[in-house]
């Protein structure tokens, strides 16, 4: 019988601890006091305003559309064709002239960007 509330006694203060010990923490307010309802709609509306951020635009960086490397730094794709890559950007050798040029879908059919 002693065991039982012994055992009865420690589960319970256990159970009390832990129950104790979630950790809640209370959303952040404005510190605004609302009287009546029309503040209420009035704070919820600048709370959605003050959310909205305004999007900078990066400038656009100019790209050429030919460029001159040399073929020592150029890199050699699968099928032979070499190419440079820069900023983000491919460039294919024509080799007609030998220069670089940025890629479009025309150059798949075109044979000058086919190795000899």
């Amino acid at each position: 019988m002693n065991k039982r509330i012994g055992l009865t006694v420690i589960s319970c203060s256990l159970l009390i601890v832990m129950s104790c010990h979630k950790r809640n923490y209370p959303a952040k307010t404005s510190g605004k006091k609302i009287e009546n309802g029309s503040d209420a709609v009035n704070e919820r509306n600048e709370a959605k305003s003050e959310k909205k951020t305004l999007s900078v635009r990066k400038p656009k960086v100019a790209v050429a559309k030919v460029i001159t490397v040399d073929d020592n730094a150029a890199h050699k794709s699968v099928d032979g064709r070499l190419y440079y890559d820069v900023l983000g950007r491919r460039y294919w050798k024509n080799y007609n002239d030998g220069k670089y040029y940025l890629f479009n879908k025309a150059m798949y059919s075109d044979p000058a960007f086919k190795p000899k």
